[in-house]
């Protein structure tokens, strides 16, 4: 765990929030004016589908949960203009990083957001109606603007899911790294040391990787079951990638 001086939470400035053009509001609220965080880590990223299952993996079976994925996706704000369709990740480091962030973000609901914190961030949110196939109304979608780690815990599993090492600056990592001993590649949902066509290099030899990763990668690899899903390792090596669910 990281000391209280580097405690590192994760921040996703969501499609309405772009579409609204609402970004430069958010940096504004989470300036280091107000703050005293500091950047660690900023990417524009194309989220693609198996980073927002894992990112919301909690929620499976969930009767919002294809909704939540075709939001953070940005199929729902961009239909048309797949170009268009990204959110901002940003990693904040500073003391009670995770505390500040939430505290200016707001409630999740922007309703709730609205009514007892008026002036954060998600309190310009939306609720939006999620229909069936037939029209009818059926349940609703929180549209917050932006996702804030809610734990310290939480905090270093989004990390690991939407960064890699080389993404934050050495002196700034919160976690563990290695080096990679080896070739794993990633084909049709499974992970090989050996390469075969179609299939994309997550990790070569030199590399440098979160220590977790290349522990769970070694246990796959061997057969064994390891603490996180191998697609929790791999997401964030397709994130922007040409091919991305080889």
């Amino acid at each position: 765990m990281p000391q209280s001086d580097q405690q590192q939470t994760l921040v996703l400035i969501k499609p309405d929030a772009l579409k609204n053009s609402l970004t430069g509001y958010v940096l504004s609220y989470l300036s280091e004016f107000h703050t005293s965080l500091r950047f660690a880590g900023v990417k524009i990223v194309h989220v693609t589908g198996m980073l927002a299952e894992e990112h919301y993996a909690e929620h499976r079976g969930k009767l919002f949960y294809p909704s939540l994925i075709e939001y953070i996706t940005g199929v729902i704000h961009y239909p048309a203009t797949p170009e268009r369709r990204r959110v901002i990740a940003i990693v904040y480091q500073g003391s009670d990083a995770v505390r500040k962030i939430r505290d200016i973000a707001g409630p999740t609901n922007p309703l709730i957001a609205r009514e007892t914190k008026p002036g954060c961030i998600r309190a310009l949110g939306t609720l939006a109606p999620i229909k069936d196939g037939k029209g009818a109304t059926i349940g609703e979608r929180m549209d917050n603007l932006i996702h804030a780690s809610a734990t310290l815990a939480d905090a270093e599993r989004e990390i690991k899911l939407w960064f890699k090492p080389h993404d934050i600056p050495p002196s700034m990592h919160p976690y563990a790294t290695a080096a990679c001993g080896e070739h794993y590649y990633f084909s049709k949902g499974k992970l090989t040391t050996r390469y075969s066509g179609g299939s994309i290099c997550v990790l070569a030899p030199g590399n440098v990787a979160w220590k977790s990763d290349l522990e769970a990668l070694t246990l796959i690899a061997g057969g064994s079951t390891a603490s996180v899903s191998l697609e929790t390792v791999v997401a964030k090596y397709l994130v922007n990638e040409e091919k991305e669910n080889p």
